[in-house]
């Protein structure tokens, strides 16, 4: 297991964390890049230019890289971090998350709601099953997670689910197999890592509206 909550793959890629000295999988490490102004910029999508620096979707890791001047060791060069850099991360992730879910929304791979995520379970469709941090728990026990790997994502707050799907609030959501559960899966245990143990998002939310 990753400090970001995925399993290991031995086919996938593996850098090293600069906090940690751990190698481990691309999708569980945060990539990190030098801009022109010599500012460590976090590279959520992994896709901007130069070289990368690596360091695990853990709030404790990020801290400890920022604190120690791992950064500049890294590039080898002076570099400036940006002020409260995991609280950053976390919020760029975050994002990632909501806009994949929706994503996936919008191409007929995730529904929202009791009822029907509770059809898609029973039909077999529902690979993932997504359930709010702050809903209620009698509630979110009536639907129970598919089996296998990465069947339940518990992190996101029921207003944050709701934004995926254009709500104010949702408890229960569920995805089908595809590409995008596995995008939204792996920026899920991101977050889940970033938040230490995750947040409950203040007071409980009842319903899905």
């Amino acid at each position: 297991m990753t400090r970001g909550g995925r399993e290991k793959d031995q086919d996938e890629p593996e850098r090293k964390c600069i906090a940690t000295g751990e190698s481990q999988p691309k999708a569980g490490l945060i990539r990190f890049c030098v801009g022109p102004d010599g500012m460590i910029v976090p590279d959520i999508m992994g896709k901007l230019p130069g070289r990368g620096i690596y360091v695990a979707a853990d709030r404790a890791a990020l801290a400890l890289a920022a604190k120690k001047n791992l950064f500049s060791r890294a590039a080898r060069q002076a570099v400036k971090v940006p002020d409260n850099l995991p609280e950053l991360v976390e919020q760029l992730v975050r994002k990632r998350v909501i806009d994949t879910l929706s994503l996936a929304r919008k191409a007929g791979d995730a529904v929202m709601g009791y009822e029907k995520v509770k059809d898609w379970l029973a039909k077999g469709t529902a690979a993932t099953l997504i359930q709010a941090s702050d809903g209620s728990e009698r509630g979110k026990t009536k639907l129970h997670a598919p089996e296998g790997k990465n069947g339940f994502i518990g992190v996101l707050t029921a207003g944050e689910i709701g934004l995926a799907f254009g709500r104010e609030r949702a408890i229960h959501a569920a995805l089908a197999a595809g590409g995008l559960r596995t995008r939204v899966v792996e920026e899920a245990a991101k977050l889940a890592g970033l938040r230490a143990g995750g947040q409950d998002g203040g007071t409980t939310a009842m319903k899905d509206t």
